[in-house]
């Protein structure tokens, strides 16, 4: 999937991030979790990109390592036309301004032990261009943008409710007006009507700043709301991309299919005539996942060519070159999953096929034991809401 033009402000080629797994014996064959694998996709200026998928599907691993949070272990990030895929934490420090995140834990992400002033504050402070009074003035001006009372400046992170403190991240994360926000779940952890308090400020914030987000969650619900584009992940890798209208009217791949049909629906007589998909079995390992598709193992559409070879994300049945899916057989207009059955037998769904890293695969395990000792420490020493 690609765009041509000055018009793109992130591009993700082929994104690979393995972590290792502890070996259990002296001579054991070293394990990766195959957390992102091979992943594509571009973001337009003003934009939001919106990534859905079910818990462990790696959109959070995705989300830090575009921000390079985490060190890849192959592929290449594109950032306002740079290459930032090898940048050293030195190289990286000039475009935190620019790409920023706003984490899933509003509590988890603040320090409990500082003041709000001084979080905020911290951009300033950390890139030396606001002091005393003026970064004080600045942080306040923050506060009364995203909707919190300066007044409270001096109050602790324990002292604010779910949502106020969510506001609080979104006023750090918008410190420098970035080009690129990364917003990781913000609004999973809050109730409904926080939530809609939080996606508007969100809206709004892009409209007067004409601010970029790669929006990740799994409430299909909010991501159609806030959405330009969506891409579906499954197992560390892209199933589908499509603009928001067609993907939620017209989903090709079956493993959207089944998402949208536990959607809740606002009208009871449509809910009830509808038919939910259920898929059978658990999500395989991502230690060891499946040959060919990985969503073959729980797809009632499951056939042969879905164990022998892995599908490329490309448009399907027609569709426009923006609407790509990775599915051997997709799905037309009007089908009901309900209505299939695999073609395979269970003995036939290679469920372990591709854990271990084989001779075949030298060059991503020598970039894995170049990238794991530094950033694997780096990782384990910071907790998630200090990575800014």
């Amino acid at each position: 999937m690609s765009t041509t033009g000055d018009d793109v402000l992130l591009r993700v080629q082929d994104l690979v991030k393995y972590f290792p797994v502890k070996k259990s014996g002296l001579f054991d064959k070293r394990e990766y979790v195959h957390a992102v694998d091979g992943v594509s996709f571009e973001v337009k200026h003003g934009q939001t990109f919106g990534i859905v998928g079910e818990t462990g599907s790696g959109k959070s691993t995705l989300g830090r390592s575009i921000a390079r949070l985490y060190d890849i272990t192959s592929g290449t990030i594109t950032f306002d036309g740079q290459d930032i895929s090898r940048y050293s934490q030195r190289q990286m420090r000039p475009l935190r301004r620019e790409i920023q995140m706003i984490f899933q834990d509003p509590m988890g992400s603040l320090n409990p032990r500082r003041r709000v002033g001084s979080i905020i504050g911290d951009p300033f402070a950390i890139h030396g261009l606001a002091s005393g009074r003026e970064r004080t003035k600045r942080v306040q001006a923050l506060m009364e943008r995203v909707g919190l009372n300066p007044e409270h400046y001096n109050r602790f992170p324990a002292e604010f409710s779910g949502g106020q403190r969510q506001r609080i991240g979104v006023a750090r994360a918008l410190a420098f007006q970035p080009k690129l926000i990364i917003c990781d779940e913000p609004v999973s952890a809050l109730d409904v009507s926080i939530q809609a308090q939080v996606i508007n400020l969100l809206a709004d914030l892009q409209k007067d700043f004409g601010l970029t987000y790669v929006f990740i969650a799994h409430d299909l619900s909010v991501v159609r709301h806030v959405s330009d584009t969506v891409a579906v992940m499954y197992l560390g890798q892209l199933c589908e991309i499509a603009p928001a209208d067609a993907l939620f009217t017209m989903p090709r791949h079956p493993y959207t299919g089944a998402l949208l049909s536990a959607v809740p629906l606002p009208d009871p007589d449509k809910a009830e005539q509808r038919q939910q998909i259920i898929l059978v079995g658990d999500v395989p390992s991502p230690i060891a996942p499946p040959a060919g598709c990985r969503f073959h193992p729980r797809c009632p559409k499951a056939a042969p060519e879905c164990v022998a070879s892995e599908p490329r994300l490309e448009p399907r049945l027609g569709d426009a070159a923006d609407h790509v899916a990775a599915c051997h057989l997709p799905m037309a207009a009007g089908e009901n999953l309900a209505d299939f059955h695999p073609t395979i037998g269970e003995e036939e769904r290679v469920i372990e096929a591709a854990g271990l890293l084989s001779g075949d695969d030298a060059e991503i395990a020598a970039a894995v034991a170049e990238a794991v000792p530094d950033a694997a420490q780096r990782d384990a020493a910071q907790p998630e809401g200090s990575k800014q």
